[in-house]
């Protein structure tokens, strides 16, 4: 029996998004969903729901939870990672509580900022950890990474462990039709090409039956920004460097040095940035579990819709050697995006075939875009530096190289808040010299 593992099942939606997937695929019937979480009481909401949407869907799947990781991973083909190391309470909240008395504002803070730093930081070790565990007990797995910072993460892993691993992110499926729809166009017919490093790729094309659509969103993005709007960060992206990016705007405001600033405090209203942003969902999120629990949990009759999450459309096309095309975060091995650093992990289309996970070439990005995403990546680098040497000098060279953070605090005043981080998150973290 194949057999697909879920690490950080207890996140129950996202297990039901993904394993419900799976669930519609007759390639993966009879194939074994074995569950871990580090939470036992969550991991049991997970399972209880899953056979429950088992029994109503009709399928042959196994499911099995597991307490023990090694025995979950053991001969498995296929790994699935959406861990949360540190959770909200305390890690969320220090990421956010600690910059925010140096007067550093951040958003999201699980990317880069000073936040997505803290985050590898106390992620990677755990992933190494896996990675120890997946050698011995599954060496040939794939490893599909859906935990953020999935730059940093997806790198570290395909720069460090023997694992075969692609980082799976949300945000370029949807861009495109996004995009058009919010500017009350029409997205049939529509071809595009996406390419860059996570959460910073860029628009390259967009067409509908070989006419260039650029020109007419530009047009009509420049005259939806003379009103308030969701996406304004993106816009002024595009209208300044000619392309649009696929991550929201709540996340761009904190990748680069333009929107954020104490100095100009008029910025926040005028791009409807919202602050705190990722802290409210965390709130927001356990309050609606509570509520939405019993209904999920307990729900014999629940029911899904295969979703655009790419993995089980990966599985698949392994499984049934039937190509399919996603965008996968990968090590830019040979240049696939040739004026970015070999070291760095980029998010390029990807055929998937019964070969496995194979990157496509895409050549230079536009300089201003690789210029943009290079500052991004510099911060990326150093922060895997930091976790693999356990060097505290590499975390304070990645907070001082960080877009946003540089451009708000001094050096000195950047060194003494890694400290208090540093101190703050204790055990979370390993020791560093």
């Amino acid at each position: 029996m194949s057999k697909i593992t879920f690490l950080g099942a207890g996140s129950a939606v996202f297990a039901k998004n993904v394993l419900g997937d799976c669930m519609t695929v007759p390639a993966l019937q009879e194939f074994e969903f074995a569950l871990f979480d580090i939470d036992h009481n969550r991991l049991k909401d997970s399972e209880m729901m899953l056979k429950n949407l088992k029994e109503s869907l009709g399928s042959t799947v196994k499911i099995v939870s597991y307490t023990n990781r090694k025995e979950a991973l053991r001969g498995s083909k296929y790994v699935i990672n959406a861990i949360q190391v540190g959770g909200y309470d305390p890690s969320t909240i220090i990421d956010f509580e600690i910059p925010k008395k140096y007067g550093l504002r951040q958003t999201i803070a699980d990317t880069i900022g000073i936040g997505g730093i803290f985050r590898s930081l106390r992620t990677i070790p755990v992933m190494m950890d896996f990675a120890k565990d997946m050698e011995e007990v599954c060496p040939d797995a794939l490893l599909m990474n859906y935990t953020n910072p999935m730059a940093a993460l997806t790198g570290a892993m395909n720069r460090y462990t023997g694992i075969k691993t692609v980082g799976l992110c949300h945000s370029v499926q949807g861009c495109a039709q996004d995009l058009l729809k919010s500017l009350d166009m029409p997205t049939d017919n529509v071809q595009w090409k996406i390419a860059g490093i996570n959460h910073l790729a860029w628009l390259l094309e967009i067409n509908r039956n070989g006419k260039d659509l650029y020109p007419e969103i530009k047009r009509k993005a420049k005259e939806k920004q003379k009103t308030k709007h969701d996406d304004m960060v993106r816009f002024e992206l595009m209208e300044r460097f000619g392309y649009y990016v696929t991550e929201s705007s709540e996340h761009n405001a904190e990748y680069h040095p333009y929107f954020i600033k104490r100095k100009y405090p008029e910025l926040i209203d005028r791009f409807n940035i919202p602050l705190d942003e990722y802290p409210r969902r965390c709130v927001n999120q356990i309050e609606r579990w509570k509520q939405m629990r019993e209904d999920l949990v307990n729900d014999k009759n629940l029911s899904h819709e295969r979703t655009h999450e790419y993995g089980s459309y990966i599985i698949e096309a392994i499984e049934t050697d039937k190509p399919f095309k996603i965008g996968g975060n990968v090590l830019n091995t040979g240049g696939l995006i040739s004026n970015l650093p070999e070291k760095a992990c980029v998010e390029v289309p990807c055929l998937v075939d019964a070969s496995g996970v194979t990157p496509t070439y895409v050549g230079e990005l536009p300089e201003q875009l690789a210029a943009l995403d290079r500052t991004n990546i510099n911060t990326q680098l150093l922060t895997i530096e930091a976790a693999m040497t356990k060097k505290k000098e590499h975390i304070y060279h990645a907070a001082m190289l960080d877009p946003h953070t540089s451009s708000e605090l001094s050096i000195d005043d950047i060194v003494s808040m890694c400290d208090e981080l540093i101190e703050a998150h204790g055990d979370w973290l390993p020791k560093y010299e």
